[in-house]
């Protein structure tokens, strides 16, 4: 079973936690509507990947009273 010899200071033990850390997120601009989406994903303002709408909108169906 492994067991320390000596104490770990805080710093040793920070310093070995330093590359641990989240980095952020990095956002590009959708090309369709200028939203900002992540990259290889579906912009989720306008439904669109890579110049063609994959994802029909909300807005853009349209619904019949009775079929809803």
């Amino acid at each position: 079973m492994a067991v320390q010899q000596n104490k770990v200071s805080k710093s040793r033990r920070n310093n070995r936690r330093a590359h641990d850390g989240l980095t952020a997120a990095n956002p590009g601009e959708c090309p369709n509507c200028g939203e900002l989406k992540r990259p290889h994903h579906v912009c989720v303002a306008c439904g669109h990947y890579a110049d063609r709408e994959v994802v029909a909108m909300v807005e853009d169906v349209d619904l019949d009273d009775d079929a809803a």
